[in-house]
């Protein structure tokens, strides 16, 4: 347990280190809050996927995760931490990011599956920004989808980048998990790409950072 909670210091602490450093970042180099908010949710993701290998209860991981929306929810009401607050839209993706690591992790604990949560976060940290950094800087032929005349706020480019990453990504993942790389393994991970990409494009103000991990998650479980 010793370890356990010195190593749930040292997380906190990287945190805070991160969120220092692109602040500065967006105040020193003068460079947008998106992308500022986007290295902060690529970073933040990745950092946690060795979790399950680190925390044997998900109750650290709620209290880490408590914690950091705590801190969110305080700095964006004292107008601190542009850098992740700065943004032209309404979101509430920064709350969810917490709240999705721990309920996949959550899942994952309670089926004592640790791959459950691992290709997920994968997914939310690296397809996600790389969706929003594409469909921010390809502005030519990038037309938004529209599904039924509505707006879904998503460009073609964008969601495009995310299935293609989200499914090499699911391949790789899969190859390692299982062993072997065979019809299973490429249905698999197309399956958990297509979710992904759905989960991401009917997204509304930033709930994707909760529907992409649980909807990867489930679709695990239903397919492996």
């Amino acid at each position: 347990m010793g370890n356990t909670i010195t190593l749930s210091v040292v997380y906190f602490i990287a945190i805070i280190l991160l969120l220092a450093f692109n602040e500065l970042n967006y105040r020193r180099l003068k460079v947008k809050g998106e992308f500022t908010r986007k290295f902060a949710h690529f970073t933040a993701t990745i950092a946690v996927v060795p979790f399950p290998y680190i925390f044997s209860s998900h109750w650290y991981v709620f209290v880490l995760a408590l914690i950091f929306f705590a801190a969110l929810f305080i700095t964006q009401y004292s107008k601190q931490l542009n850098s992740i607050h700065d943004i032209d839209r309404k979101s509430i993706g920064s709350y969810l990011l917490p709240a999705a690591i721990y309920l996949t992790f959550l899942m994952s604990d309670l089926l004592d599956n640790k791959f459950i949560y691992i290709l997920p976060m994968l997914i939310l940290g690296i397809s996600d920004p790389m969706a929003a950094i594409v469909g921010i800087s390809m502005k030519k032929n990038n037309h938004r989808i529209k599904l039924f005349g509505i707006d879904t706020g998503k460009s073609i480019f964008g969601s495009i980048a995310f299935l293609s990453t989200s499914f090499i990504i699911s391949l790789i993942a899969l190859y390692f998990n299982r062993g072997i790389f065979d019809l299973k393994t490429f249905y698999i991970g197309l399956g958990v790409a297509i979710v992904s990409t759905l989960a991401e494009l009917f997204s509304w103000r930033g709930s994707d950072n909760l529907t992409i991990p649980i909807g990867a998650a489930v679709t695990l479980l239903l397919l492996m």
